[in-house]
């Protein structure tokens, strides 16, 4: 082979080593960052991963949120109508945070089946839902009942 298409060939092969690495870190990277959604009753039958950070969401049930005194701790439950999950938050929970309230709580589910929670989001306006949470609702056939106002053990 001539010395100049050698060179060539290496060089080509060099550029797409380089290129197949690139995209291989992208692609872990990306992969690690990844927050997938899951319902209570998903959470509740196993199928979110332990330990990964996913994001779940709901309505607050009624009477669930317990405060902490002295700390910045809280626990309550979120339903998608079918199954409930324990959320433990410590920090200072969203303005709009309320029972009955649709929000996103993005963390990590523990060996007890408890989603630890470094952020929770509320929804911001009286029309807006998180469309993962709307989903899970119209799924599990709550939808209905959010709208009316009249979700079994939810209030508005």
């Amino acid at each position: 082979m001539n010395p100049v298409r050698k060179k060539r060939l290496f060089i080509v092969l060099a550029i797409l080593a380089g290129v197949g690495i690139a995209v291989t870190l992208a692609l872990s990277a990306l992969q690690q960052n990844i927050n997938l959604f899951y319902t209570p009753t998903q959470i509740a039958a196993g199928e979110a991963p332990e330990g990964t950070r996913i994001r779940a969401g709901g309505l607050v049930e009624e009477g669930s949120v317990k405060r902490d005194a002295d700390a910045l701790n809280v626990a309550f439950r979120v339903t998608d109508g079918k199954e409930s999950v324990t959320i433990q938050y410590q920090g200072i929970l969203p303005d709009l945070f309320r029972e009955g309230q649709g929000i996103v709580a993005l963390g990590r589910v523990n060996a007890d089946g408890v989603l630890v929670a470094d952020e929770v989001l509320a929804k911001h306006d009286e029309n807006y839902m998180p469309p993962e949470v709307a989903q899970a609702l119209e799924q599990s056939g709550m939808m209905k009942h959010y709208e009316a106002g009249k979700a079994p053990g939810v209030t508005q």
